[in-house]
């Protein structure tokens, strides 16, 4: 892909969508493992999504010939995380409708009580997910930024 098509919009949509299936493949994995009971194993989704925001950052600087802008890539990682996790939420809410005793599993465990819902799990899944990508995509772009980047002086 030439870096005239290329946008961090299309970018983030593609690597938000293998982002997304690495998030559900290790989700089924823990499922098969008998893991998703234990809240513990989720913060490896984080990881998951780190790997696949440095992924996006990492190629739209490569496919740009290493002259990316600084928020054109903190879009490219916002966006590769708003849309694995949308995903993922949708495909956590369709599992809990297929396998209904996960819920009771995580309402077992009294970290949300009783009032744990799967809109509530849902919104939970956005939330984290959302907020992750950011903050790896701010971590991120210092270390992915353009080696000419120089920071705004005489603002005073």
């Amino acid at each position: 892909m030439n870096s005239v098509n290329l946008t961090p919009e299309r970018n983030g949509l593609r690597y938000g969508l293998f982002t997304a299936g690495g998030m559900i493949l290790y989700f089924l994995l823990a499922s098969l493992l008998h893991l998703t009971d234990r809240v513990e194993f989720s913060f490896l989704n984080g990881v998951v999504l780190a790997i696949g925001i440095c992924m996006a950052i990492s190629h739209y600087k490569r496919v740009r010939h290493d002259r990316m802008p600084y928020l054109h890539g903190f879009g490219t990682g916002i966006i590769t995380s708003i849309i694995a996790s949308t995903i993922f939420g949708l495909f956590f809410v369709a599992y809990t409708v297929m396998n209904p005793t996960i819920m009771d599993q995580l309402r077992a465990r009294d970290l949300f009580g009783f009032d744990l819902s799967v809109t509530i799990a849902f919104l939970a899944i956005l939330l984290q997910s959302i907020m992750s990508g950011m903050i790896i995509s701010l971590v991120a772009m210092q270390y992915f930024k353009s080696p000419d980047h120089k920071p705004i002086e005489g603002i005073e």
